[in-house]
This record gives structure tokens, sequence and C-alpha cells, in this order.
């Protein structure tokens, strides 16, 4: 769909004076490029570094259709910003008012009323939104027409630049979201859990991971905060409802806690210190935690303690030793009780150890914008959403190291590189959940995660995702996210410089300008190591200019198989071992069936090419049935082989890839059994062919035995009695398979 026709179906209805002229603008352009055309290309291209006031042009002119079209993109700029300002504004006041009513509320129904205001005012919000994004957007789609029909004055770059600057794009309106979610904890009558203690222990506390477009960030507060307030920790470090937090984690040269943390070894741990709010640290928090396999029983821990900024450095180095560190708990202790005293000890003294011994050093830090969402200190369900998330690697290129300077971190003077940083384009949620055993999490819970709005990525981790961006020669192996095709813009921003022209290279471009063509991008494109052609993973949903999402693809059944089959865009998943194990069982299952029905087919094909056949001048099913049999048999039992092979591998495949969504194969054993009982039919109806043949034959031979049920148990009966009358081993057999004797050469 092009973009005009785009922006006039999602307008807003009573907005429609307040949009991008898109149109409007569109025809300055087609103007500008008529006129571009008429005129001399050489020039209008060559463009002298001196001008003279006095000198007549050839087809001057001082209202052209490009300086139109500046003025009337410079008015659309100025538009959108008022119209934007007057509705946050609106908003604003809409938000104290119900907020003061809300704490005067006291029926239900009242109370009611206003909850269905306030979601009213948050639509508002996000139709504002809306609108703010579908304008700069239009801002990108017509500048970037403009230099493609224009290109010898190309001014996308410059003024997308001038734009993003704008105070409706840059914007930060999250005050807005503290005052709506504090009016939804009012009306809702939020009381404040305390703190749960030891009672906590009898949960499982589980965890898990989403990716969301920035787009939809404020529709996923919006959803958060209708059900639980934004939950502030200290108010001095938060900036509306959220607070920066910086995280330097360690490693060491040969990367051994990533690799660790990556492969999900038993034991693997991260090491960081992490402090909060904008400025210099002044209180850290050392934090370690080791990875446990679940499906062992075992729980991943968390472990922390704190320490003043002047005291990480001598800790690292191992001169602030754990006597110190107990000495100066005791000193404040704060209501400590001595076996805290001693825990925390310990935990100071085995990181300390773990420093040493692995040789760990300041690596990477992370940094983002941290919203916290809960009931107060009830951990039953609560949120995190990590916003404008980035990685920095700790050690500058060009200057002393951390441990070189004597910091524990980066020096904040020193500029980054773009090689140096890393931005990532989503916002990060993370969905806690501490219920007891078989509980399933509130029903909005499970819509928010069944919404669209939000992608699972399981085990993201930003330590991993920064340390394999910005160090890609020194990692051994990758996340399985790196492949997605929605960051791939963000990993290539970080990849280094292409290599430098050379001299034919450098010809060509003076050649081109030379002939007064648009400078052509001849150097070579920044292409990152981990990064291939193009992408092979898309765990984000399709969401075209913001329209619906569409479902994700189920590969399942044969066709899935066989390549036949939808998309399968499953969010890879964690699997335990016994996985594999129970893929293998069913594999062997299926085999023993195989086996068993080609064993039996085979067995009656051998028999019959041993057998001497009947001569009986009658063309009877008899004659044939044992072969009858194991043509049927023989073909679905090598149909069985066959299908629980292909399952077997593509199920191994799937699994390996950790894509876990659909490893189930739907429609295939309906189609097996399908054929086994079409194949059972077939043997059934030929045997009773047969049956009626030999009684046939046995009533003609018995010289008029009668015809119905009378005849033809007198026929089965003389059948009976002949084939007692054989004293051969090899009769055993057809008999036990309810076979007729007469291709034996047996009388009857």
């Amino acid at each position: 769909m092009k973009f005009g026709k785009y922006l006039l179906e999602q307008q807003r209805p009573g907005w429609e004076a307040q949009y991008l002229d898109y149109k409007g603008l569109k025809d300055e352009i087609k103007a500008a490029a008529e006129d571009a055309r008429k005129l001399d290309d050489p020039a209008l291209s060559y463009s002298p570094r001196t001008t003279s006031l006095t000198v007549q042009r050839r087809a001057a002119q001082r209202d052209s259709a490009e300086e139109r079209f500046f003025r009337k993109l410079e008015a659309e700029v100025h538009k959108i910003n008022r119209f934007t300002q007057a509705q946050t504004r609106s908003v604003e006041q809409r938000l104290q008012k119900l907020q003061d009513r809300a704490a005067l509320a006291e029926g239900a129904r009242e109370k009611e009323g206003l909850l269905a205001e306030a979601k009213k005012i948050g639509d508002e919000f996000l139709a504002l939104e809306k609108y703010v994004n579908l304008n700069y957007m239009g801002f990108h789609k017509i500048l970037k027409k403009h230099d493609k029909m224009l290109p010898h004055t190309p001014c996308r770059q410059f003024y997308i630049s001038h734009l993003h600057n704008q105070p409706w794009v840059q914007g930060n309106y999250s005050e807005l979201m503290v005052i709506l979610s504090g009016v939804f904890s009012q009306l809702r009558g939020d009381q404040l859990a305390e703190a749960q203690g030891g009672s906590a222990q009898a949960f499982n506390r589980s965890t898990t991971k989403y990716w969301v477009r920035t787009s939809d960030v404020s529709t996923v507060k919006r959803i958060i905060i209708e059900n639980m307030p934004v939950f502030v920790f200290n108010k001095e470090n938060y900036s509306g409802d959220a607070q920066l937090v910086n995280s330097v984690y360690f490693d060491n040269d040969s990367l051994e806690l990533y690799h660790g943390r990556l492969d999900k070894k038993p034991g693997a741990i991260a090491l960081r210190v992490r402090w909060y709010g904008p400025g210099e640290p002044r209180l850290c928090f050392i934090e370690r935690k080791t990875h446990r396999e679940s499906w062992k029983g075992e729980k991943s821990v968390k472990e922390r303690f704190t320490l003043p900024e002047p005291k990480v450095v001598p800790y690292l180095e191992g001169e602030y030793t754990a006597e110190h560190f107990r000495e100066d708990l005791r000193a404040k202790r704060q209501g400590k009780a001595e076996d805290d005293i001693a825990k925390a000890a310990k935990l100071f003294e085995e990181i300390s150890q773990q420093i040493d011994a692995k040789q760990l050093k300041p690596f990477i830090r992370t940094q983002y914008m941290r919203s916290a969402f809960q009931m107060g200190h009830d951990r039953t369900v609560s949120f995190t959403l990590d916003t404008n998330l980035c990685m920095i690697k700790e050690n500058p290129e060009g200057h002393p190291s951390c441990a070189i300077a004597g910091r524990w971190y980066r020096d904040p003077s020193l500029p980054i590189h773009r090689t140096e940083i890393t931005r990532f384009p989503h916002a990060v949620l993370e969905i806690k959940l501490a219920l007891p055993e078989g509980a399933l999490p509130p029903e909005w819970v499970r819509e928010l995660m069944d919404s669209g709005l939000v992608t699972e990525v399981h085990k993201s981790s930003k330590f991993i995702h920064g340390t394999a961006v910005l160090f890609p020669d020194m990692v051994q192996a990758v996340p399985y996210w790196i492949d997605d095709e929605s960051i791939r813009a963000s990993i290539l921003a970080s990849a280094a410089d292409p290599r430098p022209m050379s001299a034919n290279a450098r010809d060509a471009v003076a050649i081109s300008l030379q002939d007064n063509k648009p400078r052509r991008r001849l150097a070579a494109e920044p292409r990152h190591p981990l990064l291939g052609n193009a992408p092979s993973l898309r765990l984000m949903r399709a969401n075209t200019m913001g329209g619906p999402v569409a479902p994700q693809g189920h590969q399942g059944g044969l066709l899935g198989l066989l390549g036949l089959g939808a998309p399968n865009d499953s969010v890879p998943q964690r699997l335990e071992p016994k996985t594999f194990l129970a893929s293998e069982r069913t594999f062997l299952s299926w085999m023993h069936m195989a086996i068993t029905l080609g064993s039996i087919a085979a067995a009656l094909l051998a028999f019959a090419a041993s057998s001497k056949k009947s001569k009986s001048p009658m063309h009877t099913v008899s004659a044939y049935m044992v072969e009858i049999i194991a043509l049927v048999l023989l073909p679905l039992a090598v149909l069985i082989v066959a299908y629980s092979l292909l399952v077997f591998v593509w199920r191994n495949s799937q699994i390996a890839m950790k894509q876990a969504s659909y490893i189930d194969d739907r429609r295939g054993p309906l189609l097996l059994a399908g054929m086994v009982i079409s194949a059972l039919t077939a043997i059934f109806l030929v045997s009773c062919v047969d049956l009626w043949d030999a009684w046939a034959g046995s009533h003609s031979a018995g010289g008029g035995g009668g015809g119905g049920p009378n005849g033809l148990w007198e026929g089965l009966t003389g059948l009976a009695n002949s084939s007692s009358s054989l004293s051969t081993p090899a009769s055993v057999l057809p008999q036990a398979l309810g076979l007729p004797l007469a291709h034996l050469g047996g009388t009857a």
C-alpha cells in the first residue's frame, strides 16, 4: 500500500487537518523535478564556492518549486509541534482534575465511572502517540522521495537529524503515565503488601523475557498500569516512570563467563557491579548470578551485597578483605543479625576468590532506563520494562584500560566510538511470577502475553548480546537471536569501518564528479563478522506500517516437513535433555511397528516363493492370497520407516535450534493410521472373496451341497476335514493365518 493512502486511512476523525500534507509535499517535489529537467543539468549540478550579487544568471528564479517545498516542509513541522503540545497539555489537565476527583470518590458507581474516564484518557494519549509516529514516518518517506527525484540536492540526512531534535519527537511525557498509574491504583483501592520474608520460599519463581517494539511501549505500559501501579524504589533517582541503571559485567580474555552463560552450563556465573541513577556511582551493588538446571529441580540464584564506590577498586584488587567488610557491617549494623553479616561476608569472600582465580576484569557495560511495576513489596506478579538499552565496551579503544587507569568503570570523559557501543532497537519486558504450585497467572497477564505486542525471546541476555556484538573476534559461539532481522541494522551500526577505497575506486569517483553525475556509494558497506548476507530468523511478528499483527505460522504435519506448510516463526525455547530421549523413544516405537509388519510380509513372500502353486483351472484368489497380503503389508512398513526417519531428523533439528513451539506432528500419524486401516480392510475384503470362492468350489465338488448358510457351513466343514488329514509341518502356518491350502498342493 502506498504511504499516502495508508496515511489517509489511519487518520483519526476530527484531526484530518493536523496531519502532514503528504500529497501537497509530493506535488512540490514533482514540480521541482520538472523544473530540474527543463534546466541544463551540468549547470545545475555545478556549484561554485563564490558568488556575485550583480551577476545575472540564466533561468534565475526567486520562488522555485524546491524553495516552496522546504518552506512548506518547515511549516508542517511547526504545525504538528503546536498540535502535539496542545493535546499534551489537554491530557495533563484532564489527568490532574481526575486525580483530584479520585481522591474524593467514595461510591462504587462513582469509582467505576472515573475508571472509565481514566481509560478514555489513556486511549487519548495512545492516539496522540500514533499521530506523532504517523507524521514522523511521513517525514521520512517524503524526504526519501525528495532525494530520489532530486539526487543533485540531497537533504534527507541533514533534515532527519533536525527533525529528530524537535520537541514533538523528543518529548518525554512519562510523567503522565505515573499520574495515570496513581489514579488507577487509587480507584482500585490497592493495598500495598508487606515483604513476605521466608514464606516466599514456598513459591516457584519464574522470569520470562520479551522484546517490545518502541512503538508499542506506551500501549504495554497502559495495559500494565490499568492492573498494577508503577513501583518507585527511590524518588530521587527516578525521571518520570523510570530510573537509569548501569551494570558493569566482568569477564576474562577467554570470555569464560560469557560462554558459560551462553551454553547454560550448570554452575555458570555472571558477575556485575550495578548502580542506579544518573551521574557518578555512590552506592554499588556487587551481584552474582548462578545458573542451575531447573529440570533437575534446582533453582538459579541471584545474590548481592553493597559497597561504597571508593571501596570497589580495593575490593577488586584484594586490599579490602572480608574482615574489613565484617567490621564495617557491624559498625553500621542497621538491624542486621550476626547470621546475615556472616552470609554477606561469605558471599564477599566467594566472589573475591572467583575474581582472583578467573582473572576477571571490567568488560562490558549495559545501560538502560528501567520502569518497574508491582504491588508494593508483593512480588507475586511483577514487571520490569527496560528502554533506551545500549551496551558499551568498558575498556576504551586507544586509551588505557580500566586496570591500568586504576578504575573499575570507564572514564566518562572519554569519547565513545561507534564500534564501542551498540544500541538495542527494542525494549525488554520481564514478567516475574511467584505463584503457588499449579496456579495460573492472572487473566490479564495471559492476555498481554498473547496480545502480539510482546515477543518472547527465551533466555535473552543483555550481557550476552553486547559481548557478541562488540567482541565478534573473541567469541566462539553466539546467541540464536543474533540472526533476527529486526536487530540487524543496530548490529551493522557497530561494525568496523570498511576498508579504504582502492586507487581504481577513487578514480571512478573522480570521473563521476567530472561527468556531473550524482555521487555514487562506491565504498564498501560496513559488514559485521557475525552477520551473513541476509537475516535467517524472524522473532518479531510482521507489523507493516503499524498495521495489525500477523499470527505466527505453524509448520506441522507431512506438508510442513516437506516444506509445503506455513513458515515457522516459533520462538526459540529452552529444552531439557530428556526431550531428545523422548524423541528417540518415539522413533524406536515407530520402527518397532514397521519392522514387525515388514518381517511378516517378508516371511509370507519367502513362504509363497518356496510353495507350489495350485494348478486348479479356476482363477481363484486363493492361489495368490499370500502374495496379496505380503504386497499390502510390505509397502506399508516401508512408508512407516520413511515417515519415522523423516520426523526424527526434523524434530531433532528443531530441538537443536531450540524451535520447540511446534515439534509435534498432528497430521502424519492420522495419515498413517488411515493407511493401516485401509490395508487391513483390503486384506479383510480379499479374505472374504477367497472364502466365497472356497465355499463355491467346495459346494460344486460336493455335488449340490445346497446354498445359503447351511451350504456355506458344509463347505467350511469339508475344508476343515480335508485340512485335518494333512500331516506336513508346512500346513501349520497357512492354517494359523486362515489361508486356503489349495496352493500347497494338498487334496481337498
